[in-house]
């Protein structure tokens, strides 16, 4: 028998060659776990690829060309995950597809270590809330930082829940309280013991790390009440017996705001990137805002980012937030003349006062026009209904109940009217202007009832007429010049029924003779 020549023995060669690669191929393309394996490969690749390579280090150009966003355990940064097809940068994100970058999202739920990763330039954006910035800008003015948009509002997001007995922010008085200082939940809190006549000095406030170990503080009965996240709201209320809800940002709808803050040198680096990346973002807020289907795909990918969450979790999670648009962010920044709800810049400087005089911001922190760079939205293009601002909440005509149901927070203001008379001058304007709106703007979703009193001086029938009168002024001042919406106030006349203090005294006729704003539970 003849020896195979060379070229025989190549050509068995290729063929063997030829019928392995085809065997393969059919493996790969038509069993199951073929399909697997070619995913985990494709995946290995790409992961390379994100990271730089075998030892994931990274090169400039790669790094480059992914822009790394630091996010928190929360549902308000929805959008910009749903777009990106996930929180990994990845060839599948319609950032990559659209406008040829990736984005990763890097979940960092420890405060202090999100912080330094930002100032080492590990992510390029990162959270924080307006609410609590003043606390934190003037330690990172160094870096320059920049807010470049607002994702979401939380709308039942963050609660207060109080133990049995407690049914208004007056019985708060003298309570301890759990609370995660310098946080949205201190900012929370403060609002309300505002918008509920008291101080943080009428209260005990009992010093958290986090707004989890506030929940179980208050789970283990140490404390009176806790500001806490849902869903650790529902928790605490099943496992402390007679626990409740006292108030949620559902009706303090206004009052936490979630940010993204850039270094301003990134910013004038990539601003073409920021642009894409806010027009990307708000396109996915805008779907999944519009589309039940949109939002079920954005639980879903939460669910598998988070650890421990389902995705019915995740998807409540989403519905306790507001997914900010476009118009919303024009509102957010002023640039809406016609805008009369709250601003970021009326949040920031509020807050920025609040915590100033509370000694946890000082003289350096910089102002709103320092801190804010509208210039991302005001460039945007975005048109179309689906990324239109929020509109106001609808109010039905009020029940004859709703005139006797008790207050969640009841804020007593002076105003002073000339005997016998009840419009309101510019001073008092003023003084509502001062002591109220932005408590109405803040807590938009919460009915109020305006309640008129006098003391006793003269007739009680007409001092009744006269002070609903004068609470109707109020009403038609909030309705006319804030445009708030006219069947959102309940308007009672006391009289001298209601009295606060002694009638024997001026001093006591004078505190006597007020109104009283009442926020009012659903």
């Amino acid at each position: 028998m003849g020896r195979l020549t060379t070229f025989s023995k190549f050509l068995i060669t290729l063929l063997i060659v030829g019928v392995i690669f085809f065997a393969v191929r059919y493996f790969l393309n038509n069993t199951s776990t073929g399909q697997k394996l070619k995913q985990n490969s494709e995946q290995t690749v790409q992961n390379n690829s994100d990271g730089g390579g075998l030892f994931g280090g990274g090169s400039d150009n790669a790094d480059a060309n992914t822009i790394k966003v630091g996010v928190v355990t929360w549902g308000g940064y929805a959008g910009g995950q749903y777009f990106n097809e996930g929180f990994k940068a990845n060839t599948e994100s319609r950032f990559y597809k659209d406008y040829g970058f990736k984005v990763d999202f890097k979940i960092l739920d420890d405060f202090d270590a999100s912080r330094a990763a930002w100032k080492k330039g590990d992510v390029d954006l990162l959270w924080a809330t307006v609410d609590a910035f003043p606390t934190e800008a003037t330690a990172l003015a160094d870096y320059e930082p920049r807010i470049v948009f607002q994702a979401d509002w939380s709308r039942g997001g963050d609660a207060i829940v109080v133990r049995r007995g407690i049914n208004s922010v007056a019985d708060l008085k003298g309570k301890k309280i759990a609370v995660a200082e310098m946080t949205p939940s201190h900012s929370f809190l403060l609002w309300l013991l505002e918008a509920g006549g008291l101080k943080i000095s009428d209260v005990e406030i009992v010093k958290q790390a986090n707004a989890i170990d506030a929940a179980q503080t208050f789970k283990s009965q140490a404390v009176d009440a806790a500001v806490v996240w849902s869903p650790d709201d529902a928790d605490c209320v099943s496992k402390v017996a007679g626990a409740k809800v006292l108030q949620s940002t559902r009706n303090a709808s206004n009052i936490i705001a979630d940010v993204f803050i850039a270094k301003k040198s990134w910013i004038e680096a990539n601003r073409t990137k920021l642009a894409q990346l806010y027009e990307g973002w708000m396109k996915g807020a805008a779907e999944i805002n519009q589309s039940p289907e949109a939002k079920r795909k954005a639980a879903r990918i939460l669910s598998n980012a988070f650890d421990g969450f389902s995705e019915e979790t995740t998807l409540q999670a989403i519905n306790n937030v507001r997914l900010c648009t476009h118009g919303d962010n024009i509102n957010f920044f002023g640039l809406n003349p016609a805008y009369t709800g709250i601003t970021g810049e009326q949040l920031y400087a509020r807050m920025t006062n609040t915590y100033r005089s509370l000694g946890y911001a000082d003289t350096r922190t910089p102002s709103w026009r320092i801190v804010a760079d509208a210039s991302t939205v005001k460039s945007s293009t975005l048109a179309g209904t689906q990324h239109s601002a929020e509109g106001q909440k609808s109010f039905s005509t009020a029940s004859a109940s709703d005139k006797n149901k008790e207050a969640i927070a009841t804020k007593r203001v002076s105003i002073n009217f000339r005997s016998g008379e009840y419009q309101i001058d510019e001073n008092a304007k003023y003084i509502i202007d001062k002591e109220f709106v932005e408590i109405a703007k803040a807590f938009a979703n919460a009915r109020i009832r305006v309640e008129g009193n006098t003391d006793n001086v003269g007739n009680a029938a007409s001092n009744r007429v006269l002070s609903e009168k004068r609470a109707q002024s109020v009403v038609n001042y909030m309705v006319n010049t804030h445009k708030m919406p006219r069947n959102r106030f309940i308007i009672v006349g006391n009289g001298p029924d209601n009295p606060v203090a002694d009638n024997d005294s001026p001093e006591g006729r004078g505190k006597n003779r007020r109104t009283d704003f009442q926020l009012l539970p659903e």
